[in-house]
């Protein structure tokens, strides 16, 4: 018999529609031989839809439409199985849609990959591929996550953080940034993903609207010291806090002074001027493989392969047949990338332009691969994220960025050139989720106790203060 797959995705949250493209892409890649995919659309009200055609791209160009046309639903725990039911519930006749065996949440940003969602599905009862609660939490949380890393001697840039009634008195926001940071800097919000309300600051004027934009997103936001001379490299990493590993690294190209929502999921057709600048970064690439110093070489927790393509830490749980070789830096195919991008978002992240793998050291490879495996430890995350770092080529130093706990298209193109296909990695996912499931029961959450009992037998005598059980009259709370 098949794993029944609820696949839940969209959510409150700026990232509502890339979400739905991550989601309907892997829904499309998930081994029918093994599971049965149950699509549940959220939508900006956080009302719960499922049906065929909530599956299908082309839905989504009307929204309403595809409502009608679906179901509406919730999730219900039944004598230890949890079903997706008919909501409203019909007076007669059945209200279960189908059991649910595991959930699969793809969802991203705020209101949903930020713990929400998972703490509704653990409270059901149902298993979800992912990150727990906790690990979402501090996911999304930049400033928390920054001070877990730190504390674990993982090397991130320091920051200031601001509340919203921070900002009632704007010149003294302003004043701290100078004082604590100086220009350039870099403004965000403290928990959203895909570039949203991210900008850059390069005086006073333009710190204000940074923050201004910002605070449109989020209560809390973050400013901290832009690198000017910055390499991004990005790394997904699969697995648990046992056993991890690292995918194939990319190198996002960015058009501009900072890669931003629209440059991610919505740029067409680039410019002259943002062409001649992409040139000159691949002139620059291709002449200048990066070099950094692999300062984890000698930790004992994360074993690297000696060709650097294989990082892990722990035994081996989940295993890959990487018979395809890796495809080595090949500055001649630079030449041939394509200078224009879908307008369409319908490939999410991986229609963005980016080099796989960078040009690198395997020094440098192992070590921020190294790096992203322990990080991801450390979070306690599980299933697979994507781990963001920059490197300052004035200082040969690398900071890691973010992590992305369901991050967009999860990641797929990181896998391919290891030979690892989606279908793979979603099947790993999901069996991760399983695993945890397994590990959970095995664990005692609550006991019998006699204090209700015999609190029930003192009657309201045995409470202190009144006859009710409450405070002693005239006494102060």
């Amino acid at each position: 018999m098949k794993i029944r797959v609820g696949v839940f995705f969209g959510g409150k949250s700026v990232e509502h529609e890339v979400s739905v493209i991550s989601a309907l892409q892997a829904i499309a890649s998930i081994p029918a031989d093994k599971y049965e995919v149950i699509p549940v659309y959220i939508t900006k009200e956080n009302e719960f839809y499922t049906g065929f055609e909530c599956s299908c791209i082309e839905e989504y160009s009307n929204i309403p439409a595809l409502i009608k046309k679906s179901t509406r639903c919730t999730l219900m725990n039944n004598e230890g199985r949890v079903q997706l039911m008919r909501y409203p519930f019909r007076k007669t006749g059945s209200n279960v849609i189908s059991d649910i065996d595991v959930a699969f949440p793809i969802v991203h940003g705020t209101n949903v990959e930020d713990g929400t969602l998972q703490g509704y599905l653990k409270l059901t009862g149902v298993p979800y591929v992912g990150c727990d609660v906790t690990a979402s939490a501090v996911g999304m949380d930049k400033y928390v996550m920054k001070t877990v890393l730190k504390d674990n001697g993982i090397p991130v840039l320091d920051c200031v953080r601001f509340i919203s009634s921070d900002f009632s008195e704007p010149e003294n926001v302003l004043d701290r940034c100078e004082e604590k940071i100086g220009y350039p800097v870099v403004v965000k919000p403290v928990n959203l993903g895909s570039s949203v309300g991210i900008s850059l600051a390069e005086n006073r004027e333009e710190l204000y609207n940074s923050l201004e934009d910002a605070f449109r997103y989020a209560t809390v936001v973050l400013v901290e010291k832009a690198i000017t001379n910055l390499v991004e490299i990005n790394c997904s990493v699969i697995g648990n806090t046992d056993t991890a590993e690292a995918s194939e690294l990319e190198q996002p190209i960015s058009f501009g002074k900072i890669l931003d929502y629209t440059a991610k999921y919505q740029k067409g057709k680039v410019t002259e001027e943002e062409a001649k600048a992409f040139k000159e970064g691949i002139d620059e690439i291709v002449n200048n493989p990066l070099s950094i110093e692999n300062t984890l070489k000698n930790d004992s927790s994360i074993i690297v392969s000696p060709d650097g393509r294989y990082v892990k830490k722990g035994e081996g749980i989940v295993k890959y047949d990487y018979s395809t070789e890796l495809t080595r830096f090949d500055g001649a195919k630079l030449s041939r990338i394509n200078l224009s991008r879908p307008a369409k978002a319908a490939a999410g992240m991986a229609s963005l332009s980016r080099l796989i793998p960078p040009n690198m050291t395997e020094e440098t490879r192992a070590y921020i691969r190294s790096l992203a495996v322990k990080a991801y430890t450390v979070l306690g995350c599980n299933g697979l994220s994507r781990i963001d770092f920059m490197i300052d080529k004035s200082t040969n130093k690398v900071y890691l960025n973010e992590i992305n706990t369901i991050p967009g298209s999860l990641s797929f193109y990181l896998w391919a050139p290891l030979g690892v296909k989606y279908s793979v990695v979603l099947d790993a996912m999901i069996q991760l989720a399983l695993r945890r499931s397994r590990e959970e029961e095995a664990i005692e959450f609550s006991f019998e106790s006699d204090i209700l009992r015999n609190f029930a037998a003192k009657g309201a005598k045995g409470a202190k203060g009144s006859k009710t059980g409450g405070a002693k009259s005239g006494s102060k709370l």
